[in-house]
């Protein structure tokens, strides 16, 4: 797939959009300023663009402006949240819009769903000898097929996309079974969670936090 082209004039931000999205194994390019992005989009392709509103010189809505008739699939990030804000910018033929600050799983899961729609960028997924096919919705272990149950394959993609931050048990529950409550009065997620251990092979690499929730964590080199 082709990279992500992300554009903030906040370089911190750009770099935190970036660090999301390259844990979650997309490749991304950030520029901090519309006419920085303009020129680099004249001169290669991208999947995806990330883009703020408020920039000085060209802002994201000339930007869009540009990029529109190309077909450019472009997710808004901005900190204008108000409604009138979002429906402009869907209206001027944003594909999403997200407004700052963002739970980095609902960007990397946002993200997908655009470029999903779109046709563009299916993504696999690899964490030692396992491999998910999220366009096919496969998983294979060394090769061989691995059959998950929809819960568990959610749980999954969940866990690869975080890799080595700890997720609360009350997030995995309402991401998964859209229930945070339920983390309370019910052990299904570690059920799920003893499930993928013994069917990927994952014993010590899906990380117990006692009293919080869980962490898939990074493989270490020579694994």
């Amino acid at each position: 797939m082709k990279p992500i082209l992300i554009v903030d004039d906040e370089a911190a931000i750009a770099e935190l959009i970036r660090r999301t999205l390259a844990g979650a194994g997309y490749d991304c390019v950030a520029v901090t300023d519309g006419a920085a992005a303009a020129d680099l989009l004249e001169r290669e392709a991208f999947d995806l663009v990330l883009l703020d509103i408020m920039m000085p010189g060209v802002d994201g809505y000339d930007l869009l402006r540009w990029l529109r008739p190309g077909g450019m699939p472009v997710v808004f990030i901005t900190a204008k949240g108000t409604t009138a804000d979002k429906v402009k910018g869907l209206h001027m033929g944003a594909d999403d819009y997200i407004v700052k600050p963002f739970d980095p799983a609902e960007l990397v899961a946002r993200v997908e769903s655009v470029l999903r729609r779109a046709g563009r960028g299916a993504l696999a997924l690899h964490a030692w000898d396992v491999t998910v096919d999220t366009a096919a919705c496969e998983v294979r272990r060394g090769g061989a097929p691995v059959a998950l149950t929809p819960r568990e394959y959610e749980l999954l993609l969940i866990l690869l996309r975080n890799r080595g931050h700890v997720l609360y048990r009350s997030y995995l529950y309402e991401a998964v079974w859209g229930d945070e409550d339920a983390a309370e009065t019910t052990r299904t997620l570690d059920t799920h969670i003893q499930r993928l251990r013994r069917k990927l092979g994952w014993a010590d690499k899906i990380r117990t936090v006692h009293g919080v929730g869980y962490a898939l964590r990074e493989e270490e080199k020579g694994e």
